[in-house]
């Protein structure tokens, strides 16, 4: 009986260790707070390897959201210019910043 009991407590034991201890936490999200996860192709990822090796050896990177699609056409194309970078990869570096 004593070893049922004990192999009983083990069981329990070890069941009880193995159980996921995670907690699903809940917030409240506004509408336009929504954030969608960008699925990142090879040419993104290429954007933006290029955009943080090329760009952080002269100054800090800015947030791909602190600026719109328009105002990063003349940001990226005089910079381009400046990092000495071919066309394409400033089209790279651009389609990273205003991917959606």
């Amino acid at each position: 009986m004593k070893y049922k009991v004990l192999a009983l407590a083990v069981l329990a034991t070890i069941i009880y260790s193995c159980a996921s201890k995670t907690a699903v936490a809940t917030t409240e999200v506004k509408k336009d707070e929504i954030k969608f996860a960008t699925v990142m192709t090879p040419e993104l990822a290429e954007g933006k390897s290029l955009y943080e090796n090329n760009c952080a050896k002269c100054h800090s990177l800015y947030n791909a959201s602190d600026f719109n699609a328009e105002q990063w056409k003349p940001i990226v194309l005089s910079m381009q210019k400046k990092a000495d970078l071919s066309d394409v990869q400033g089209q790279k570096i651009y389609n990273y910043l205003t991917m959606k």
